[in-house]
């Protein structure tokens, strides 16, 4: 069985949208999204430096896209449909457009609301994310609430990520919970799925009532507690709530191992959720699309569980 996935906001990098736009009809595809949400995304993706694309306005529309952009080029090589989808925060819209929950148009539309959302949320107060390397989750997370800090992302294989204001983060790095190795600033402009987010959560709500959802049409599996989601409705539900509240990537990966996961595909710009995996799923095949030169490597491994 294989798996299909979406990362999260800072997997972005200067550039890393130029090599994809080379594709027959992409450069169009891309521009027509720009147009629509009102964002120039083929210039956020090929010129703008690594400040420009950290803002969270531009870099959640600018993942969305091209998630969507390299999974139909995927797609178009191999006309496969993956046993699961899954997104890391931001991702999880990537992986509801996959699972035909919502259309790539209201997936871009939707992800820019978010975005605007959650940035003018991130401007009420100075605050920001840490990756901790290593260490005992429970003790990790009790020591960061002790600090007033929340395990933003607990994403298994050993990484919980904290979020809180700048003081905070820097009072971490001072004080490292027991077996921490490492405390590494994320490239994200704010505290997000924490209390902080709470003002974009109405927002959303706002913006996703307009929207006509559909069911999943394979299986979506969940940041919130790892579950398959069963109906478009819950989906776009949890799509709301999931801004001011953890993502629990670990429970996402212990599905995968009960649907016996044996491939996992990391869309563009891959790199992320393929380490995680790594790490956390022995034995599971991972590839991370980072360029079209990876969709040859990528056909051969669905080819081979496709044969299977």
């Amino acid at each position: 069985m294989l798996v299909l996935v979406a990362p999260g906001q800072g997997a972005q990098t200067p550039g890393f949208l130029t090599p994809w736009l080379e594709l027959p009809g992409a450069s169009d595809r891309v521009a027509a999204w720009s147009d629509a949400i009102g964002l120039d995304l083929v210039h956020y993706g090929t010129k703008a430096d690594a400040d420009a694309i950290r803002d969270t306005a531009v870099a959640q529309p600018l993942l969305v896209a091209a998630g969507i952009l390299s999974g139909a080029a995927l797609g178009a090589t191999t006309e496969f449909t993956p046993g699961a989808v899954a997104g890391h925060s931001v991702g999880e819209i990537t992986a509801a457009a996959f699972a035909g929950v919502l259309s790539d148009a209201a997936a871009l539309g939707l992800v820019r609301t978010r975005g605007l959302a959650m940035a003018d949320a991130a401007a009420i107060t100075e605050t920001g994310m840490s990756a901790l390397l290593g260490g005992d989750p429970e003790t990790s997370i009790a020591h960061l609430e002790k600090l007033g800090l929340t395990p933003a992302n607990i994403n298994g294989a050993g990484q919980i990520v904290a979020a809180g204001t700048l003081e905070q983060l820097a009072a971490l790095n001072e004080d490292k919970p027991e077996g921490v190795r490492k405390v590494v600033p994320l490239k994200v402009a704010g505290a997000f799925h924490t209390r902080h987010m709470a003002p974009a959560v109405e927002t959303l709500a706002t913006a996703a009532a307009e929207l006509s959802p559909a069911d999943p049409r394979i299986a979506y599996v969940s940041n919130k507690d790892g579950k398959t989601v069963a109906t478009g409705a819950e989906v776009l539900d949890r799509l709301v709530g999931q801004v001011a509240n953890p993502v629990r990537w670990d429970l996402c990966m212990e599905t995968f191992k009960e649907l016996g996961v044996t491939a996992l595909i990391e869309v563009c710009p891959g790199g992320t959720l393929t380490g995680l995996a790594k790490r956390a799923l022995p034995g599971v095949k991972t590839l991370a699309l980072k360029t079209p030169d990876d969709l040859d490597a990528a056909r051969a491994l669905i080819t081979e569980h496709v044969d299977a």
